[in-house]
């Protein structure tokens, strides 16, 4: 394993002010799209600070700013959102579950390995957790092949499935496997491996220093 350093560091957040910031990425991202989302996500939510869910922001080191964010929720103690729009298969809905909202990279942001960096957060994450299974609804063609990229896989046979708690819009909902991620990886000899897995990021920390306090 090779030490690599970044343009930028992910961790949880800590503070309020860490959660704004992503609420700050979040609105801009999504607004742009979607206009009444800027107001609504300008704010933390109730599950932004649920004990069953994480939250990672992306910082650029050269201003501090915030660049990128995303979510973890589990179903440890109830079904997860989308669960309440559709129906997993069997194999999936019977395990430990994350599912990944909220993922955002500031618009214009010069640096791709910004989000190849929140999913290393949520992979190391969700393994120390053991999670079995990340899911994810996306809402275009793109979203999708960036998702099948790192080695997701399409469900409900890829047809779109509207998600209530993302304005009943239309969205693919796709399945990563993550206890057997790094074995498929390494099977296909996937181009992003190295990144994943054999290079050490100490800008990239799935969980707080001891005696951190996240924010709640």
């Amino acid at each position: 394993m090779s030490r690599h350093e970044l343009r930028f560091t992910v961790r949880q957040a800590q503070t309020d002010a860490d959660l704004r910031a992503a609420c700050e990425v979040r609105a801009a991202a999504y607004g742009r799209h979607l206009s009444n989302v800027k107001s609504l996500w300008s704010e933390p939510d109730a599950l932004d600070r649920s004990p069953e869910s994480v939250v990672f922001v992306a910082y650029a080191k050269d201003s501090g700013q915030p660049v990128g964010t995303i979510r973890l929720t589990t179903n440890a103690r109830q079904p997860t959102q989308i669960e309440q729009s559709t129906q997993l298969p069997d194999g999936i809905v019977d395990r430990s579950i994350a599912e990944l909202t909220r993922f955002a990279v500031r618009a214009g942001h010069s640096d791709p390995g910004v989000r190849l960096g929140l999913m290393k957060a949520a992979y190391l994450w969700s393994l120390s957790r053991q999670i079995h299974w990340m899911v994810i609804g996306a809402r275009n063609d793109a979203l999708v092949r960036q998702y099948r990229r790192l080695g997701f896989t399409d469900l409900a046979g890829g047809a779109p499935v509207p998600l209530a708690h993302a304005a009943n819009l239309p969205h693919r909902v796709l399945a990563f496997d993550v206890i057997s991620a790094e074995r498929n990886w390494f099977a296909v000899r996937h181009p992003f491996y190295e990144f994943m897995i054999r290079h050490f990021h100490p800008d990239i920390q799935p969980v707080p220093a001891p005696g951190v306090r996240v924010a709640a």
